[in-house]
């Protein structure tokens, strides 16, 4: 029988993705056995990730401000915007250093199996970026599911009249893979060697 605040702390802990209630009893019990200090800079830590981090007002990356440090930055080409699902697609484009340009982070895909669609990802941001800012390349980085070539294909559709150019990841991601699998020199030479949609 678990008294009531160790059950609080396994509950909490079972919430997050990949851990049962066994491994949350056994990080809540580890956590007892540390230094107090080192359960509160835990604490701490997750506390300020979640009341001082925010997404960016121009691409949806996570910041510690309005304007995240990609968007921020005028060495980066902004005429090269990078079309992603997720902030761990970012970050996982980031580590190849083949990239130089921006990122506009979807938010997801669209799945009708899962109840998202068009209007649930920041898809006329992307749009509306498009048409306001000198935007010259659009690549399409997006997993190659099922559900990513729909999303793929919708935002094609939607920027086809635009003087932009559209261009999607080599094939070295291979049909299904999410981006974030991917290791760093594959993805890196994808993005390098990205083929034209149109």
């Amino acid at each position: 029988m678990m008294i009531p605040l160790l059950k609080e702390a396994v509950d909490a802990l079972s919430a997050l993705p990949s851990i049962g209630e066994k491994t949350a009893l056994r990080l809540a019990l580890f956590l007892l056995r540390r230094p107090e200090e080192e359960a509160v800079r835990l604490g701490n830590a997750l506390i300020r990730l979640r009341t001082e981090i925010r997404y960016c007002r121009v691409c949806n990356m996570i910041s510690e401000g309005d304007v995240c440090p990609i968007c921020a930055d005028s060495h980066r080409d902004h005429s090269v915007m990078c079309v992603v699902e997720s902030v761990r697609d970012v970050m996982s484009i980031e580590e190849t250093g083949e990239y130089n340009g921006v990122y506009h982070v979807l938010g997801g895909v669209i799945s009708p199996m899962d109840g998202i669609g068009p209007d649930d990802l920041h898809i006329d941001s992307l749009v509306e970026r498009v048409s306001s800012e000198d935007v010259q390349e659009v690549i399409l980085a997006i997993s190659r599911g099922m559900e990513g070539e729909t999303t793929s294909y919708y935002i094609k559709r939607l920027l086809s009249g635009k003087d932009v150019r559209i261009s999607a990841i080599a094939r070295g991601v291979g049909f299904g893979d999410d981006l974030e699998y991917t290791d760093s020199l594959t993805l890196g030479m994808s993005i390098k060697n990205r083929t034209p949609l149109r």
